[in-house]
């Protein structure tokens, strides 16, 4: 990770990538129209949740509830709020790359808004992930039920978006190897982990979990990934993506913010390589084509293969397709036929001789896959 550095609102951006793991200060806007275009990976935003908070609000002890009355929340009407959004998710647009993925963040007061505005400028929404909040804050008023989640929007660039992470496999597993839901559970920030202000008072009104921004990069981010958050605040995504091996990009106003999410991440140890190794499972793993195996030469043009038991024969054709008899067809339609079935993976079906053995044709598949890994290194 390069040195944490700190810009105005004249920052201007270097090809050598001088922007990662760097806090840009001023308008969010402003800052992502001079980064390059299709250079983040995943967006984060937090934006201002627009609360049309109506005057203090009070415990039943009377004291005043410390809520998010700040002026960065505060606008005019919901048309300022919906043009406010309908800029900073172009300007986050313009800088995904096509295969990026954005995250938003969002309660009732907004989230429904920015959802519509995304739809309409093209992004496609893979999911909505409700924060399920251990800890919520009670509904003091008694109007309505206690407020105990918060929305995320995840959100590919647009409809035919190919090839975004979604790591599958690791949730998979941290779940106890079911399904990972779309409902998470995790407590607010309180502790150690809430960073306060020289009066002892919360720094930040909205500070987010490092946990809950954690499951965010470690599902839909890889090692080495570029991260932008375009409303910092205390910057959170930049020290767990410090921590979890990933770049960042913040962008924040108010100098505050800036300060203490600098001493943060200056503070953050990254782990180490082995502890940032993703699990893949099959789905993850690059495409080979039996073909492809003919044309390097891993498989010589005539080779026999067999089933397990030698039941089955069938010749290697130089196009990549088998042949038995009268019949020919991909090594998954052939196995198929040969079975009088509807489906066959020909990968475990098909074996070659090998040491006085048989070895199933996966396994050259396997080595293909070694040779793209080495290649792409």
């Amino acid at each position: 990770m390069s040195a944490l550095r700190l810009a105005d609102d004249d920052f201007l951006v270097s090809p050598k990538a001088e922007w990662m793991d760097t806090i840009l200060k001023g308008d969010c806007v402003a800052a992502l129209n001079r980064l390059p275009e299709k250079s983040v990976d995943i967006v984060f935003a937090d934006p201002p949740y627009n609360l049309q908070l109506d005057g203090d609000l009070h415990r039943p002890d009377q004291s005043k509830v410390d809520a998010v009355d700040d002026h960065w929340d505060q606008f005019d009407s919901f048309q300022a709020y919906d043009a406010f959004t309908r800029a900073w998710l172009l300007a986050a647009r313009r800088v995904l790359k096509p295969n990026g993925t954005i995250w938003v963040i969002g309660s009732y007061h907004n989230i429904f808004r920015v959802g519509a505005i995304m739809q309409d400028l093209g992004y496609w929404i893979l999911n909505d992930v409700v924060w399920r909040k251990t800890n919520p804050m009670p509904n003091f008023r008694g109007r309505r039920f206690q407020n105990a989640h918060e929305t995320m929007i995840w959100a590919s660039r647009d409809r035919d978006a190919k090839g975004y992470t979604f790591n599958y496999d690791a949730m998979k597993a941290a779940n106890d190897d079911v399904q990972m839901r779309s409902d998470w559970l995790f407590p607010i920030c309180t502790g150690g982990e809430r960073l306060r202000d020289a009066n002892g008072d919360k720094l930040h009104p909205t500070q987010k979990p490092e946990a809950l921004l954690a499951r965010v990069m470690l599902a839909s981010s890889k090692p080495g990934d570029v991260i932008l958050d375009p409303f910092f605040g205390s910057g959170t995504t930049g020290a767990v993506a410090k921590r979890l091996g990933r770049h960042f990009i913040g962008v924040e106003r108010e100098q505050a913010y800036i300060d203490a999410a600098t001493a943060r991440i200056a503070a953050v140890q990254p782990l180490g390589a082995a502890e940032l190794s993703v699990m893949s499972g099959k789905r993850a793993e690059p495409r080979v084509a039996f073909g492809s195996l003919v044309d390097s030469g891993l498989i010589a043009p005539g080779t026999t293969l067999y089933d397990s038991r030698k039941r089955w024969a069938a010749k290697v054709r130089a196009d990549g397709t088998l042949a038995t008899g009268t019949s020919a067809g991909s090594i998954h339609r052939l196995g198929a036929q040969v079975q009088g079935l509807e489906a066959c993976n020909g990968w475990t079906f098909w074996h070659y001789e090998r040491n006085g053995g048989l070895t199933a044709i996966d396994e050259l598949r396997r080595i293909a896959r070694l040779g793209m890994e080495r290649a792409g290194a």
